[in-house]
């Protein structure tokens, strides 16, 4: 799907990315039994940096987020959100495959973490992730820069 475009995020987006993280989540975090609506929002609150954060938007409404986090030694994938209607559409593929190329044109590891069980892991093993660490609830996983050039294979 090619009618997504990503802007910087500003302060005023925080509500909107917040309710947006408590829907995406839902569903695995009650399955981990760790959901709690008001600690999922508040964590985002607390940690929202609209400085390293993008606002992905469809036909010019709000649809998802996702933030690049800079830290010593990788940048750090975060809140990637897509809201359900949009998931599986290629809009996810795509915004990540463009994160990653910035990535790799400044040879910058990026690390993430996904919540155990939960889809969103495949999206992140096409592109090149791998596992580091895991605990009870999330898996860590980190991809290497590519040096040839050469994209992951999406499907």
């Amino acid at each position: 799907m090619g009618d997504w475009e990503i802007r910087p995020a500003s302060p005023a987006d925080v509500e909107a990315v917040a309710e947006l993280r408590s829907v995406v989540l839902r569903t695995d975090l009650e399955r981990l039994g760790r959901y709690d609506g008001h600690r999922v929002r508040q964590r985002l609150r607390d940690g929202f940096a609209p400085e390293h954060t993008w606002v992905i938007e469809v036909a010019g409404a709000f649809a998802g987020c996702v933030s690049l986090r800079p830290a010593e030694d990788a940048r750090w994938l975060e809140h990637f959100y897509l809201t359900p209607p949009l998931q599986g559409r290629g809009i996810g593929a795509a915004v990540l495959a463009e994160l990653l190329e910035r990535c790799d044109r400044d040879n910058t590891r990026v690390r993430l973490n996904v919540l155990q069980g939960s889809p969103a892991r495949r999206l992140y093993e096409r592109h090149g992730f791998t596992p580091d660490t895991e605990d009870p609830t999330d898996v860590f996983m980190v991809r290497e820069p590519s040096r040839s050039g050469l994209r992951p294979t999406v499907q």
